[in-house]
């Protein structure tokens, strides 16, 4: 079994596109799956499909314009390096886990005010009650005691992401 990965040029790719190179052997399945001619490119005219199979959501209008961008030679066909730089845009849109992190980073220094690594159970009393209200206070209380799972009085930023990323139910 020869190395289906062979003739790849990871670090050209990687340059292009800012892909990793697990993410690149997951495309390269991804085009070798579509490419059911086995002629080493895709067809201009599918693009829309294998977009949507692969779970974008691209418009005609936003094909169009990947094609004109991707498709430099203008020979309607997508050869893999080609089809990484298209996917890479639409990979490129998902905030990644570091982006999410840094972001609920500096709000959770909103919050801590005092720059001590953790959020009063007061300060998140405020915030809770301004994002839920109306709320009672039983079922305040019952939200922070959920949130501040080891009763410390505090949350810290761990806890704090995990309530940001939980989604509500």
């Amino acid at each position: 079994m020869s190395d289906p990965y062979g003739d790849i040029d990871f670090d050209e790719i990687t340059e292009n596109t800012g892909l990793a190179p697990d993410e690149i052997k997951c495309l390269k399945v991804c085009f070798d799956l579509f490419d059911t001619k086995k002629v080493e490119f895709l067809s201009a005219d599918d693009l829309g499909e294998i977009m949507r199979a692969m779970g974008f959501r691209p418009t005609e209008e936003e094909l169009k314009e990947l094609l004109l961008e991707i498709d430099e030679d203008g020979s309607g066909e997508i050869e893999f390096g080609e089809f990484c730089q298209l996917c890479a845009t639409f990979l490129v849109e998902d905030p990644d886990m570091e982006t999410m992190k840094r972001e609920l980073k500096d709000a959770f220094r909103i919050y801590d005010k005092e720059g001590l690594g953790y959020i009063t159970t007061e300060t998140l009393r405020g915030l809770i009650g301004e994002l839920l209200a109306p709320l009672t206070e039983e079922e305040l209380e019952g939200i922070l005691e959920e949130l501040d799972e080891d009763g410390s009085g505090s949350m810290d930023f761990d806890e704090f992401c995990e309530m940001m990323m939980t989604k509500q139910e």
